[in-house]
Parts: structure tokens; C-alpha cells; sequence
């Protein structure tokens, strides 16, 4: 009996080491598989802070000086479209450039034999996606614009619209302040903390540079 528990162990060991290498593996892809999507959810945050944050500057700033609901409507979606075409046409310009760089060095490896051609397809498949990253970027940024139209969308009075844009705004920032503090690690209170008083600062000196531009003019 004993030299048949014996004779057992080894394998029983191999297998126990597989086993550990196996999942050893499956942590290392699980984490870096979480860490491009939490990569990628931070930068849709950080769009739609961008485009929350521009496009309630922009209605701040022509309410300071127009009073009718119109106008500051416009000037939001003006800047919800103006904001999202930037972005998109800035991620597509970047992505690809970046896509271009690493075909190239794809390409040069195969050349010089330091990647066979089975695993081309493998590269080129982990390979940045130019229009994906364009879209999203688009898309974070309207989402956050979308915030401040709303608020004032239906609002005739124009004081009621002004705080009703603020508080929208407030809240939308301390969302965005949570999500980024939270998928960069980051302190929590002072991450809302900034991101709030940033948020206020920008609307009221827009507003109040408009105000003093128009009354000058």
C-alpha cells in the first residue's frame, strides 16, 4: 500500500503545479482583460464630464447675457454637436496614428522573422479600433452634454433655468467624480470635492466673463 501511494505522488504533484500554473494564468488575463475595460469606462467618464462640463459653460455663458430660453438652448446644442464631432475626429486622428505605428512594427517583425505568420492574425486583432474609439468618445461626450439640455429644456423662467442648470450639473459632476475616483483608486471625497469646485469655477467664470464682455460691448 505504501509504495502505491508512493508511486502516485508525482504525477499528483505535476498535476497540482499545472493546476497552479493554469490559474495563475487565468488571474494575469483576468486582470489585464479588467484593466483595459476599466481603462476604457474611465476615459467614457472623463468625455462625459468633458462634454458636461463644456456645454453647461457655453449656456452659462449666453445666459448671462440672453435671457430667453431659446438662445441658451441653441448655444447647448450648438456645443453638444461642435464637442462630439471634436472629439470623434480627434480619438480618429490619434487611434490611428497609433494603429498605423503598430501594423508598421507588425509588419517589420514578420519581415525580419521575429513573428511567424501564425500569429499575425493575433496582433493585428488586439490592434486599436479607430471609428470604435471615435464613436465612444462621441457618444461619453453627447451624453454628458445632454445633461444641461435637459435641465433647461423646459424652463421659461431665467433664474429657475440658471439654478435648474447648476444643480443638474452639480449632481451629474459628483457622479462622474465617484465613478473616476473609484476606477482610478483614487480618494473618493477629495476626487468629488475637486471635480465639483472645478465644475463651479468654469461655469461661473464663464458667466461672468460674458457678463462683463457684454456689457461692454
Amino acid at each position: 500500500m505504501e509504495s502505491t501511494t508512493g508511486d502516485h505522488r508525482p504525477n499528483e504533484d505535476v498535476e497540482l503545479g499545472i493546476d497552479s500554473e493554469k490559474k495563475a494564468v487565468e488571474e494575469v488575463e483576468f486582470h489585464v482583460n479588467f484593466s483595459k475595460r476599466a481603462q476604457w469606462l474611465r476615459a467614457a467618464v472623463l468625455g462625459a464630464n468633458d462634454g458636461l462640463l463644456s456645454t453647461a459653460s457655453l449656456m452659462m455663458g449666453v445666459g448671462a447675457v440672453r435671457t430667453d430660453p431659446k438662445s441658451m438652448i441653441l448655444s447647448g446644442i450648438a456645443g453638444l454637436i461642435a464637442g462630439a464631432c471634436s472629439m470623434a475626429i480627434g480619438e480618429l486622428v490619434s487611434v490611428y496614428s497609433q494603429y498605423d505605428i503598430e501594423l508598421a512594427q507588425i509588419n517589420r517583425d514578420v519581415c525580419a522573422g521575429r513573428t511567424g505568420p501564425e500569429q499575425v492574425a493575433d496582433l493585428k486583432s488586439n490592434l486599436p479600433g479607430p471609428w470604435q474609439a471615435a464613436g465612444a468618445s462621441a457618444l461619453s461626450f453627447a451624453v454628458g452634454a445632454l445633461v444641461p439640455l435637459l435641465a433647461a429644456l423646459f424652463i421659461k423662467s431665467y433664474l429657475i433655468r440658471l439654478e435648474a442648470v447648476v444643480a443638474a450639473v452639480s449632481v451629474a459632476l459628483l457622479v462622474f467624480g465617484w465613478l473616476s475616483a473609484t476606477l482610478g483608486k483614487a480618494p473618493v471625497m477629495k476626487s468629488l470635492l475637486r471635480v465639483l469646485a472645478g465644475g463651479w469655477v468654469a461655469m461661473a467664470i464663464t458667466f461672468g466673463f460674458t457678463k462683463l464682455v457684454g456689457s461692454s460691448i
